[in-house]
């Protein structure tokens, strides 16, 4: 549950991508041990950390391990029963506790939540339980809201700090079952629900009803940031300061669940997965449930069930999800075909579960597996190996390019390459597979740029998951005086704070008392871009659009960042605040 990752778009990319023709040629099962430990060989070294990985088949955990250290601190070494927070891979088990009780007669997936909840506001339309399921509520991510109010994500945020910002919303991102938007709002409300259907508090029904009766003593849900927990691993991110190098502490003081907090191992996670197969807790109409996909008022089918991603791997379906929270990753898969099941749970911020499952996965599953059908051009080019473009043609496609109103893609050049960055979303980097495509590091998707007309390519076509044509946009250009009618303070009632804009230096910055200062891009008349920098490395793109009165005055903003949209902003009067208190009388 990484607070603006985007892991779940490029999972659900990931678990959908096309099979080839070719399989993969058999190993021997003595050789693989070795060769999951060649996997992580480079995490398994004194001083890092590292991750515990496993493998399950027919209900039965057939390979377990640790890589590296849990506490850098201690030297304490990583193992299959080493304690670890897997984030979002947590949802599942809420998601399959609210289909136990709707099993049970207790609640109905298609009760509106205020039911349950009613300190949730009454946005005029019905948000449902199944909503918050498939993430379709049109709720705002709750971790997106604490940032923008000014926490720092490793502050102690409890339940109520969640409901708190809940209960002052007053707009939904979209009208519920129109989008699916990631939010962990969604399932922070799940857990209540739970708790008040079933009437327990939530980490003590899921221990329970579900942990105990699975076997999986080692696993619960962490509430409490104060608690202490014997075996744990410990988070940690790759320091960036050449004056300190190695791995620093990512400190993690969550003290809410059902979105997150999952305490668990991979021991017990083998448990888990062997219920998909053998449905020993919820029985077999909870399972199929939990398995069906989520689907949009118009019709649309969703990849995402509960709180699983469907898709296929080298040909053979698959679900699971991943998770990241401070320095914690974690990744789940299970192939129902072949019964075979991958669990990866790391500490470190710079690992990645997702493709170290799937490699083990190419181990376990050779002769079952397909070779991905190779794209042309090639969708991926590995670093340092791609083709190289003359400069002069990187210059040319340098710019901005409009994939919908509001919408850009910004293409910069750095250096030998490009890099690019969507509004509201991070930076990429684009790598050439020929003098007019290149692929985005990272991403099954490519751009190809249109032959350059007057020194500049006047338009793109961005390939994901179909062809998305952008034109050019010339870069805003205001004047001192145009900027000036920004300046100002800014007030969001659902968050209760302010941002500051000021003009320094013919520059425009944004402010916030947490944050300090950032600078704004200028990108169009009244709409503006400004970057938050959270936590170690993580920026955060506000896409600012402001709003004029019949007299063309400013009266506010509108400010978006991925899984919020169109928050509100007051503009305030220009002497607010600069009055002085007064004297104090005895």
């Amino acid at each position: 549950m990484r607070p603006f990752s985007f892991l779940p778009i490029l999972l659900a990319l990931i678990l959908l991508a096309p099979a080839g023709l070719h399989l993969h040629a058999q190993v021997a099962p003595a050789a693989l041990p070795a060769k999951v430990d060649a996997l992580f060989a480079e995490w398994n070294k004194p001083g890092n950390p590292g991750a515990a990985v496993g493998v399950v088949h027919q209900g039965k955990l057939v390979f377990a391990k640790g890589y590296g250290e849990a506490d850098l601190e201690t030297g304490a070494r990583i193992g299959p029963e080493t304690i670890f927070h897997v984030a979002s891979l947590s949802k599942q088990f809420t998601a399959y506790a609210i289909v136990m009780l709707a099993q049970q007669g207790k609640l109905s997936l298609d009760d509106d939540i205020r039911t349950h909840l009613p300190e949730v506001p009454d946005f005029g339309k019905t948000i449902t339980v199944r909503h918050l399921i498939h993430h379709t509520s049109g709720l705002r991510d709750q971790w997106a809201l604490l940032a923008m109010a000014g926490w720092q994500l490793d502050d102690v945020i409890t339940k109520q700090h969640i409901f708190n910002l809940v209960s002052r919303q007053k707009e939904l991102n979209a009208a519920p079952g129109t989008e699916f938007s990631y939010s962990n709002t969604n399932y922070t409300l799940l857990a209540e629900i739970v708790s008040r259907v079933g009437k327990q508090p939530f980490p003590d029904w899921m221990r329970d009803h579900l942990f105990r009766p699975l076997g999986m003593k080692n696993t619960f849900f962490y509430d409490d940031h104060e608690r202490i927990v014997r075996n744990r691993a410990y988070s940690f991110y790759k320091g960036t300061d050449p004056a300190q190098p190695g791995y620093r502490k990512s400190v993690l003081s969550y003290a809410n669940a059902g979105a997150t907090s999952l305490f668990t191992t991979v021991t017990d996670l083998a448990r888990w997965i062997g219920n998909f197969q053998k449905q020993l807790v919820g029985g077999p109409a909870a399972m199929a449930q939990l398995l069906e996909r989520g689907r949009l008022a118009k019709g649309d089918s969703l990849p995402y069930a509960f709180a699983l991603f469907h898709g296929k791997y080298k040909g053979l379906a698959q679900y699971g999800h991943d998770g990241a929270d401070a320095g914690y990753r974690s990744f789940l898969c299970y192939f129902p075909k072949a019964d075979y099941g991958f669990i990866v749970l790391s500490n470190a911020g710079d690992f990645n579960p997702g493709r170290s499952a799937f490699a083990m996965a190419d181990l376990y599953l050779a002769g079952q597996l397909q070779e991905d059908k190779p794209a042309q051009p090639a969708p991926a080019v590995a670093a340092g190996s791609g083709h190289a473009v003359d400069g002069k043609l990187l210059d040319q496609y340098a710019g901005e390019y409009q994939l919908a109103p509001g919408f850009v893609l910004a293409i910069r050049r750095d250096g030998s390459r490009l890099t690019g960055q969507a509004t509201g979303q991070p930076q990429f980097e684009l790598m050439a597979s020929s003098d007019s495509t290149f692929a985005l590091k990272g991403v099954e998707a490519r751009i190809t740029f249109h032959k350059p007309v007057n020194g500049k390519a006047p338009r793109l076509t961005l390939h994901q998951n179909g062809n998305y044509p952008a034109t050019r946009v010339e870069a805003y250009a205001p004047t001192k005086e145009e900027l000036q009618q920004y300046t100002g303070k800014y007030y969001s009632p659902e968050l209760e704070t302010i941002y500051t804009i000021s003009l320094k230096q013919d520059t425009l910055r944004l402010s916030h008392v947490h944050y300090g200062e950032a600078p704004i891009k200028a990108l169009a008349k009244d709409r503006l871009e400004a970057p938050w920098r959270l936590l170690q490395s993580f920026i955060l793109t506000q896409n600012m659009v402001f709003a004029r009165n019949a007299s063309g005055e400013i009266t506010g903003l509108r400010i978006s960042n991925g899984r919020v949209k169109n928050l509100w902003f007051k503009r305030l009067p220009a002497d607010f605040g600069e009055e002085k208190s007064p004297v104090a009388t005895k």
